[in-house]
């Protein structure tokens, strides 16, 4: 038998019946800090189309993922293309950019064209 997800003692079923305001006073102090003080623009129409579509691109790294979301795939900015996040009820109460990591590994290989003939000739290992 599969555990059930729950969230500060509450059931995803019961976290999409609470209000923006009830379910921010389940939030830690910086998260219920930015939802009592309201939502921007761009995050008012972030919330009005995931409740039309299942799959919308933006911008706002650090909006809240409210239960409403769960289910929804977003595609959240990096700084350079758009990655695909699918929330899940684990992911509630967290930053959208927190699943779109904006630094890459940085991979080196052999030396380029106009390395020293010293650098030539290193072992790459």
């Amino acid at each position: 038998m599969a555990k059930q997800f729950t969230y500060r003692g509450k059931t995803l079923e019961e976290l999409k019946k609470l209000s923006l305001n009830e379910f921010a006073q389940l939030l830690c102090s910086r998260e219920r800090r930015k939802i009592q003080r309201g939502l921007t623009e761009a995050e008012k129409k972030l919330v009005e189309k995931l409740q039309k579509k299942d799959f919308v691109k933006t911008h706002c790294r650090d909006m809240i993922i409210l239960p409403s979301f769960v289910g929804k795939t977003i595609g959240i900015h990096n700084g350079k293309t758009f990655v695909s996040v699918k929330i899940v009820p684990e992911m509630i109460g967290r930053r959208l950019g927190e699943f779109a990591p904006t630094r890459s590994e940085v991979k080196h290989s052999s030396p380029g064209i106009g390395a020293t003939r010293s650098t030539a000739h290193a072992s790459v290992k």
